[in-house]
């Protein structure tokens, strides 16, 4: 007797009526075929009188595995393919070859590219292809929970003030410890990361946006993709979206519509005993099926993920003790060279001594842009200083005595010493019209609130507005600042030292790129910390205050100060491939387990990844292609396990290197392009212009890229010396490549290896660019013939 033939699920959009009608067709053919499989599409589903989610959701359960078109990204559609691997099936992804539809979209959100997708030309190509035998082996999404950040939070580009509250809020739940995609760190979004966040999460926070929010469509798509796995994987999930926001049917009762904070606030209550509940239910003892490749963890790319983590594996340098000894002002370097890294061992080491206070202040920027938009355009420079340097002491003040009451709020009723020194700092800090509720991002946005509407109603929007120190005083301080200060400095004498962190300042600063009034706050900042150090030292107490930020745009923001240099710096930068190859074997050797802690890299590197890659020695290969960025190696290696553990490989093989190179060099050309509009406003999208470039040219061949670009000529010196201080562009002499890191960062050296070139230089674009740029590899004689001209 034959077998019924299993019934797989197709979804697609209908928007495009050729795609829909294809799809449609390809079905139909491949169903007159004799087939183990027959194919159902989502119309058949469409049952009168049920919800359309329901039977589609059913039918995904009962499936081997699902099919999905992507030519036009349709968000049910997107959740039911993260539905489908989140339930532990395997999905097969399809796009119309001779159609644009979304695919530029979906390059921008990430996701699809990883997964790997089949492209058709016709009815019979689709129809032959899926009549074919199909993998139905599962992608692995089995992972050890994360027992201390238990929920995953992915943020979208634009982070309003309903984001912000419900991030302050999931902290005041006491999930203080998260993980999150912020887009300004990773500007695509992989699914083999997606799927490990969610895995590991015992609750995903996801909120929708408005279509005419920049950035919005992007990260809808995004959002669909985790609330599918979410949903797939039993995690419970909180998703809000603003009142009228036309919410996808396959999560139409599932979201939480808002319209006032306390809308966001109730949700996030309501939500928050599920994440403990579901928490105490995971087993992490047993992960059945899972290869040591898959169970690997070796941290995040991001260090903000890793706040529970880091001091496993952590790598102490030079720099970086000096900034724990608090013999700098700044530690700066390259976008994930490190740096937040530095402040959370900072942070811990401090936080291990209870007699010190630790202050980490992070604003996610939009506090900082609101402020600059409402007032500061329309000061005059001196009095923007006066009043920038003013707000910032002021903060920092009132954030060193919100520490001080926070975690003496028990302590002081069991000491004399503390108790009336407390209740005296306590009253000069709670006074009238100041709220300190939520967390530092809330208090941040309550200041600049205050001090613009008290800006407006007394000049409106004067241009070139002075002020003088009494309108400042008036404007800005609610306290006694004098008697606070004191209070502080009297508890202070009971206290060993205080640490005052600051990261992020550069969230708050344009995509437009960085203008006087972020290089004046910068500027303020650095000067209020050094202020409030003299005068607490003098007082006798330990204060440090120290600011992270990218060296890049520090050099751009610093270079035309008076005082340029006088800060003391830690530069967190790069330059050694077995420093860097060191940092990866800490990490590879605590996922491992303690009993590994001392194994060689290689003797790991040996039993995960293939010994070489086109004859270069593997690990090399791939740090060559990381700007010399920590963040970079990690992301790399990731994205080459992802494709390695969904072909089900033990180890990650020479294709699946080459697919995940792919992959990253797509996020970095991304990533690098708007760290360079930064800076360089007029420079937007150059890299694109390097699209089927030589990977090894001419001055004039350089110069005709930049001028596809609509750079002018009088900028193209400054535009090259970026592209070489990026890491984007080197050159070759002497029978070698030179890049930015190969020379311990220090520009003159191109400059004069240049100069010495002349119009014989040859300038290289970097390996880790060429797939994502569709560069081909040179010829082993043309680097040659570089260095004999």
């Amino acid at each position: 007797m034959q077998s019924m033939p299993k019934t797989t699920f197709v979804a697609y959009s209908s928007k495009i009526e050729e795609v829909s009608a294809a799809v449609f067709d390809a079905v139909r053919k491949a169903n007159a075929r004799t087939l183990p499989i027959r194919f159902e599409p989502w119309q058949f589903n469409d049952v009168a009188g049920l919800p359309l989610v329901s039977p589609i959701l059913e039918k995904i359960d009962d499936s081997p595995f699902l099919v999905a078109d992507i030519t036009t990204l349709n968000l049910n559609v997107i959740y039911e393919i993260g539905f489908a691997i989140g339930r532990g099936k395997r999905v097969f992804i399809i796009r119309h070859a001779g159609i644009a539809g979304d695919k530029e979209l979906a390059n921008s959100a990430g996701i699809f590219d990883t997964l790997g997708y089949h492209e058709y030309s016709s009815v019979e190509d689709l129809a032959h292809r899926i009549s074919a035998e199909i993998e139905e082996s599962p992608l692995p999404i089995a992972h050890p929970p994360d027992r201390k950040a238990l929920v995953y939070v992915l943020e979208p580009p634009s982070r309003s003030q309903a984001v912000s509250i419900l991030v302050s809020r999931m902290k005041k739940a006491g999930f203080y410890h998260y993980r999150s995609f912020q887009p300004g760190e990773d500007t695509r979004l992989s699914a083999t990361d997606a799927i490990r966040q969610v895995a590991v999460s015992s609750g995903v926070f996801v909120p929708l946006q408005e279509s005419h929010t920049p950035g919005a469509n992007i990260h809808n798509i995004r959002a669909m993709f985790v609330l599918g796995l979410a949903d797939g994987m039993s995690t419970p999930r909180l998703a809000i979206a603003p009142s009228g926001f036309p919410i996808p049917l396959d999560i139409r009762d599932t979201v939480k519509p808002y319209q006032r904070a306390e809308d966001i606030i109730e949700a996030v209550a309501e939500f928050s005993p599920s994440v403990v509940s579901h928490a105490s239910r995971l087993d992490p003892s047993e992960l059945e099926g899972t290869s040591v490749l898959q169970a690997l963890n070796i941290g995040d790319s991001r260090a903000e993920n890793e706040m529970t983590t880091l001091g496993r594996y952590y790598m102490r340098t030079d720099q970086s003790e000096r900034a724990l000894r608090g013999e700098v002002n700044l530690v700066v370097g390259r976008k994930g060279s490190g740096k937040t890294a530095t402040l959370i061992r900072v942070r811990d080491k401090m936080r291990g001594d209870r007699r010190n206070i630790v202050v980490d202040l992070l604003p996610d920027g939009y506090q900082l842009i609101k402020l600059k938009e409402d007032i500061l355009e329309y000061l005059t420079e001196g009095a923007r200083q006066h009043l920038i340097t003013a707000f910032w002491e002021y903060l920092i003040l009132l954030e060193v005595t919100y520490k001080l009451l926070e975690k003496d709020a028990d302590t002081h009723r069991r000491d004399h010493n503390l108790f009336q020194l407390y209740v005296d700092l306590k009253q000069a800090y709670e006074v009238e019209d100041f709220s300190s509720e939520g967390d530092f991002s809330e208090r941040l946005l309550n200041l600049s609130q205050r001090l613009t509407n008290g800006y407006r109603s007394r000049f409106g929007k004067q241009d070139t507005q002075k002020l003088t120190a009494a309108a400042v005083t008036e404007l800005l301080y609610t306290h006694d600042l004098k008697k606070l200060r004191q209070k502080v400095s009297d508890y202070l004498n009971f206290k060993e030292s205080v640490w005052i962190l600051f990261d992020n300042l550069d969230k708050g600063w344009s995509t437009q790129g960085v203008d006087v009034i972020d290089a004046i706050v910068l500027r303020c900042l650095v000067d209020a910390g050094r202020k409030l150090e003299r005068e607490f030292q003098k007082a006798g107490h330990d204060l440090h205050c120290i600011v992270f930020v990218r060296n890049d745009v520090y050099d751009h923001l610093m270079r035309n100060s008076p005082d340029y240099g006088k800060e003391l710096r830690a530069q967190v930068d790069w330059s050694d491939p077995d420093l860097l190859r060191e940092m990866f074997r800490l990490r590879l050797a605590s996922g491992l387990g303690a009993d590994n802690a001392n194994l060689e890299f290689e003797k790991i590197w040996r039993e995960i990844c293939v010994s070489h890659y086109q004859g270069e020695e593997s690990s090399a290969f791939l740090i060559d292609r990381t700007l010399m960025r920590p963040r970079n190696f990690i992301k790399l290696f990731n994205h080459c396990r992802g494709f390695a553990t969904t072909l089900n490989h033990s180890r990650i093989e020479e294709d699946d290197i080459e697919k995940g190179v792919a992959a990253y060099s797509n996020d970095l050309r991304e990533e690098l392009n708007r760290e360079l509009t930064d800076v360089m406003p007029y420079a937007k999208d150059l890299l694109y212009h390097f699209m089927d470039a030589q990977a090894v040219i001419t001055r004039a061949e350089l110069d005709g890229v930049l001028a596809s670009a609509g750079i002018g000529t009088a900028d193209y010196e400054d535009v090259i010396k970026f592209l070489l201080y990026y890491g984007v562009l080197g050159i070759t002499a002497s029978g070698q490549e030179h890049f930015i890191y190969n020379v311990n960062y220090d520009m003159k050296v191109l400059e004069v290896r240049i100069a010495r070139s002349g119009a014989n230089t040859r300038y290289i674009v970097n390996p880790a660019f060429w797939p994502g740029l569709g560069i081909s590899p040179p010829p082993p004689d043309i680097l040659l013939s570089t260095a004999v001209s």
